[in-house]
Parts: structure tokens; sequence; C-alpha cells
């Protein structure tokens, strides 16, 4: 993807749209495009990993390891969202793995180099963190949702009359 199409791309995703035009420029100067096969593997959990993508076509499942249950699939990513937050945020250990269900084209931004235009340009920073923190705070959500409908239909065991732990 050349210059031009990569700006009007990230242009176009909603992470991204409106974001002004000298930082798209910015943007598309570190970045660059990246395609993933179906059932490729973009980053694995507790890898270190230094990139910021934003989905541009297929979709992508982030899966993590659960004790006792093998790899369970969290949540799955589209068109627009973005993956990689916790290079962004400096851990770069990842918390999930993240795996193509279609074909996929990502724009791929190395965290290091997004995380210095930030420090250049606070205004950017500050608005990139909050995108950052809006789509956290809907996985997180979407999180709670799937923890309810795992555990909606399990009884909760009654409160504890043992006075060691308090509620005697």
């Amino acid at each position: 993807m050349d210059d031009q199409a990569l700006k009007t791309t990230l242009r176009s995703l909603q992470f991204s749209a409106g974001f002004p035009g000298d930082v798209i420029r910015q943007l598309a100067a570190i970045s660059s495009t990246h395609e993933i096969d179906a059932g490729d593997t973009l980053f694995r959990e507790g890898d270190l990993h230094e990139k910021l993508y934003l989905l541009v076509s297929g979709k992508v499942a982030l899966k993590m390891l659960v004790p006792g249950r093998g790899e369970v699939c969290l949540l799955t990513v589209g068109l627009g969202e973005f993956l990689g937050w916790s290079g962004f945020l400096q851990q770069t250990a990842m918390t999930a793995t993240a795996v193509a269900t279609e074909d996929s084209k990502l724009v791929a931004t190395p965290t290091r180099q997004l995380n210095d235009l930030c420090e250049a340009n606070p205004s950017f920073g500050l608005q990139l963190t909050r995108r950052v923190a809006q789509a956290l705070s809907r996985r997180l959500l979407a999180t709670r949702l799937q923890l309810l409908d795992l555990f909606g239909d399990t009884p909760m065991a009654p409160p504890s009359n043992d006075p060691q732990l308090g509620r005697g």
C-alpha cells in the first residue's frame, strides 16, 4: 500500500478517523500494512511484541490460556478495531494470543515510534490514549457480559456464616 493509500485507509477507520491531517501523515510515515492468512497467529500471549495494529479487513480472535480449560476465545475484533495495546502502554508482554479467523489486512505501527509521536504532540497523545481507553472499556464491558452469560445459570453459594470470614 502506498503512502497516499495508507493515509486514506487511516482516515476511513473508526479508530483513527478524525485525527488531524498532520497526525495522519506522521502515522502513515511510521506505519506499514500487514497481511495475515486465516489460521495464522499475529502474536502470542506472554510474548514481547511492539506493534499496534488497526484491522483494515478480516477478523482476528483474541484468545487466552485458561488453566484447566485450554485456550479460550475472549473476543473477535473486526474492521477498524485495534490490537496490541500492551505494547502501546509499554507493557510489551501480550495479554492474549491473536489468531486470524479470516484472511486479514492490518495497519501495523511500531509502538516505540507511536509513543515518540505522542510525546512530541501531547494533544494527539491525549486523543489517542482516550481512544485506546474507550476501546478497552468496551472490551471490559463485553468481557463482563460474557462472564454473566457464563455464570448466569449457576446458582450462587449463599453467604457464609463462618465468623472467621467476618460475615457471622
